[in-house]
């Protein structure tokens, strides 16, 4: 049933459950969708969703991404028993690839050594030093975690075990651009995502919460960290936004979902096996299908799935139809698509003067990547 598709699918085995109470976390709030459910995903419907995934899947490798919530929470049994399934089904042979984003605090070594005999990748979240982490990545009860994070960081370290380290900039640590950088810089890790926080608040006077990071400071982070990856660190470690804008110096599209031009390729599957439209969009207006009645192939191309991802372009307003950065950024995701352009058009990224001002800055330097490649028209 696999036809050319390009897909990353969520798959949230333990739903929203979580071991901390991250006082910014957009996802906790959608444990009242299923509250009277199982927590965690039954043997029947994992198995069910691996031989679906295997047979949607035109390309190699396969990529199966668990999330949460806290994905281990699911216990170390549902993971060993994913694989088993894996294999089992896997009668094209196939080249598999598991992934796991994970706050760091269930792992030991018996965690991290399944991970590694499986080949596991491994994001790990830590947004910064200790006094930015500590901020907002708070247990439950209220407790500190960064010491508990950095243990578990230390034994992804020692299992050879590849990790990419998640950091959230937020209103708090995007004040501190270098000092987030080194830090991160000497946790030895050869992979970093930035993600800015922005959770939409109409009541406030900026229409976000007081944690959000702002558009300017989001700007001025990004290319404070890229004078400094530019100087010391090329070659040596991977910053996923700026890869994406190099992208655009070999003509390539895209990998981010946020800066394609139409999205909808990172739908979520729930632990009761609904399939939504993307992580951001988790609610009844995105819900388009089960799994248990209709084929993961006919839930990826359902006209509401494919609506949904052409949306994204198709709304962008005006003004950013003539930004001169339009092919690196295409409007962002369409949840921060809530202020209004210069010219009063609704529609406009709440980031947009961040990255504006960011992918103006890092343009010259694309530009010389394309000269020497040969691409630049």
């Amino acid at each position: 049933m696999a036809r050319d598709r390009e897909f990353q699918l969520f798959v949230k085995p333990v739903g929203a459950s979580c071991n901390l109470g991250c006082s910014y976390c957009y996802y906790l709030e959608k444990q009242a969708l299923y509250e009277s459910q199982n927590r965690l995903m039954q043997d029947d419907l994992l198995e069910k969703y691996i031989i679906l995934h295997l047979e949607a899947s035109s390309e190699e490798p396969v990529l199966f991404s668990w999330h949460g919530g806290e994905p281990t929470l699911a216990g170390l049994d549902f993971y060993k028993k994913a694989i088993v399934f894996q294999q089992k089904h896997n009668v094209h042979k196939k080249k598999i690839i598991n992934g796991i984003q994970t706050n760091g605090l269930n792992l030991n070594d018996e965690w991290c050594r399944f991970l590694s005999e499986n080949n596991f990748l491994v994001g790990i979240s830590i947004d910064g030093p200790e006094e930015f982490h500590n901020k907002f990545r708070i247990a439950k009860n209220g407790a500190a975690t960064f010491q508990n994070v950095i243990t578990g960081l230390n034994l992804l370290k020692q299992y050879n075990i590849n990790f990419e380290i998640l950091c959230v900039i937020n209103a708090f640590n995007a004040n501190h651009p270098l000092k987030v950088y080194k830090f991160l810089k000497s946790l030895e890790t050869s992979y970093i995502s930035f993600l800015p926080l922005v959770n939409h608040d109409p009541a406030t006077p900026t229409g976000v919460t007081p944690d959000s990071v702002s558009a300017k400071i989001f700007g001025d982070f990004l290319t404070s960290v890229f004078e400094e990856w530019q100087e010391h660190d090329i070659g040596s470690i991977k910053i996923q936004l700026f890869e994406e804008a190099f992208r655009t110096a070999f003509k390539q599209d895209h990998t981010l979902c946020i800066f394609k031009k139409t999205c909808g390729g990172v739908p979520v599957l729930e632990r009761n096996g609904d399939f939504y439209s993307c992580d951001h969009f988790v609610n009844k207006e995105h819900l388009i299908g089960n799994i248990r009645q209709t084929h993961l192939v006919n839930l990826l191309d359902d006209p509401r799935q494919v609506a949904f991802g052409q949306a994204k372009f198709d709304t962008l307003p005006k003004y950013c139809l003539n930004c001169e950065v339009l092919e690196m950024c295409n409007g962002e995701c369409p949840k921060n698509r809530f202020i209004k352009t210069p010219e009063g058009e609704k529609g406009l990224n709440y980031l947009c003067e961040g990255y504006r001002k960011f992918f103006n800055y890092c343009t010259p330097f694309v530009n010389v990547i394309a000269e020497l490649i040969g691409t630049k028209n």
